[in-house]
């Protein structure tokens, strides 16, 4: 039970990583918001306790919804004490000249600005507690890029040299801030990177499993773990780290 007592906002709580989070973050002892613009799916999880998990319609792209999300937080359970920014959307391999202003705007906001909303929502709250976490996840691709994922990696640089910054500004506010760098995962998400026309189950297993050092996908559990840890005292002198959970993929 390491996060006994402990409030946490999940954004992207309806996708692969972020299902796990939840259920991950509630088995340690957390009471969780669960946010999503898919809300529905995690309705209908049973395994979703209404008395830990509270699950809210948002698109965090959007200011007054990312408002309203921290205050229904606020109200259900009395305090923030963890921000998980799970939210994010692939690219499929696309040459540079072929994408679009409005994919490359739509990237830019769900996989970056997203974070930085509910970052700013979130820290006066933790800076008056005098106490919080925030994670993000990016993406091993940041540090050992694809071809043709030009906008995604771009964000997920973002992401990176965002999490330091916060890092550095909220320490001493008792504040740690950590990225998490998940490696090619074992989820929906994993075939969207694909080039369009190429067979996604075959990419999942040519393409991405064999640029696996430990020679298989990154599983969900895997990140939600990590974000278990960095959430925890266990991680109380972490922050500003980048934690790739990647089977060696970044090396």
């Amino acid at each position: 039970m390491r996060l006994r007592n402990k409030v946490a906002i999940i954004s992207g709580a309806a996708g692969g990583m972020g299902a796990n989070m939840v259920k991950r973050f509630i088995e340690e002892g957390a009471k969780v918001a669960a946010a999503d613009l898919h809300a529905d799916t995690l309705k209908k999880d049973a395994s979703f306790d209404e008395e830990k998990c509270l699950i809210v319609q948002a698109d965090m792209t959007q200011e007054q919804q990312v408002e309203k999300l921290v205050q229904q937080a606020i109200n259900r359970f009395g305090k923030v004490d963890i921000l998980v920014n799970a939210a994010g959307i692939a690219q499929s391999a696309t040459p540079i000249e072929k994408v679009s202003n409005e994919a490359w705007d739509r990237i830019m906001d769900i996989n970056i600005k997203a974070h930085f909303l509910t970052s700013r929502e979130v820290v006066p709250i933790m800076k008056e507690q005098k106490a919080g976490v925030i994670i993000n996840v990016a993406s091993i691709s940041a540090v050992r890029p694809r071809p043709g994922l030009n906008a995604y990696v771009a964000s997920k640089g973002a992401v990176l040299a965002f999490t330091q910054a916060l890092a550095i500004e909220l320490a001493e506010n008792n504040i740690r801030v950590n990225a998490i760098n998940p490696g090619p995962a074992d989820t929906g998400m994993l075939g969207q990177f694909a080039a369009k026309g190429v067979d996604v189950e075959e990419a999942k297993e040519t393409t991405f499993k064999d640029s696996v050092p430990l020679g298989r996908l990154i599983q969900p559990e895997d990140i939600a773990n990590a974000a278990v840890y960095l959430s925890s005292d266990e991680a109380r002198m972490v922050t500003g780290a980048i934690f790739n959970i990647d089977g060696g993929r970044g090396i």
